[in-house]
């Protein structure tokens, strides 16, 4: 009996090992079935816009324009927009614009500074016209304004206009003008005549008869 018990044990096994051995070349053969997955390429994308197998090369940095200053028109191209000025302000009868507004601040000599019941005066030369006029501070120019009236010279506002549109201001100081030797010489003659020369009395019976109307 006990032999047989063992006979049925040990076949029985045999059984199981037969079995398992089958089960696993099953599988074996099942997974040799399988085909692995195939991992797709990667691949370089180039998202910054620039070839990564070529030599990096810094920005250059740009370069600047070069701006020149704005040339003003001529004297004459001026005086014609001046007067072009004061038509138009006439027709809309409003205050017309100085004739200094024609003018470049180089154009301007200081002649005289005096008091006036307005404050500080000053006379200046139109060397291009040889034409003087007052002026008081706030008074304005072509390029500039007047800002103070000292006691022996000017202070201006500058403003330089350049092609790109800039506008500089600077602070330009115009002293008064000294008198040359021609000037204190036509002044020396000048007050002897002027004080020698007095009309003599004209007496009633010299008076020539008035025309009729």
């Amino acid at each position: 009996m006990n032999q047989k018990t063992k006979n049925l044990r040990s076949g029985f096994a045999v059984l199981l090992m037969a079995s398992g051995l089958t089960v696993s070349g099953t599988a074996l053969t099942a997974n040799g079935q399988v085909k692995p997955e195939t991992k797709p390429a990667q691949t370089r994308t180039n998202t910054g816009g620039r070839d990564p197998f070529k030599k990096y090369e810094p920005p250059r940095a740009p370069v600047a324009k070069k701006s020149s200053v704005v040339e003003p028109p001529s004297i004459q191209q001026r005086i014609e927009q001046y007067k072009a000025q004061k038509q138009t302000a006439m027709m809309a009868r409003i205050a017309a614009p100085k004739p200094t507004t024609a003018f470049l601040l180089s154009e301007v000599q200081v002649v005289g500074i005096s008091r006036s019941p307005r404050g500080y005066a000053a006379i200046v030369e139109a060397t291009p016209i040889k034409l003087a006029y007052v002026i008081y501070p706030g008074e304005k120019f072509y390029d500039g304004q007047l800002v103070a009236i000292e006691d022996n010279r000017l202070v201006f506002r500058r403003e330089t206009v350049f092609t790109s549109g800039k506008r500089e201001r600077s602070v330009e100081l115009k002293p008064l003008r000294q008198a040359n030797l021609v000037d204190a010489l036509a002044a020396t003659k000048a007050a002897p005549a002027n004080t020698s020369a007095v009309e003599p009395e004209k007496k009633p019976e010299d008076k020539a008869p008035s025309k009729p109307e």
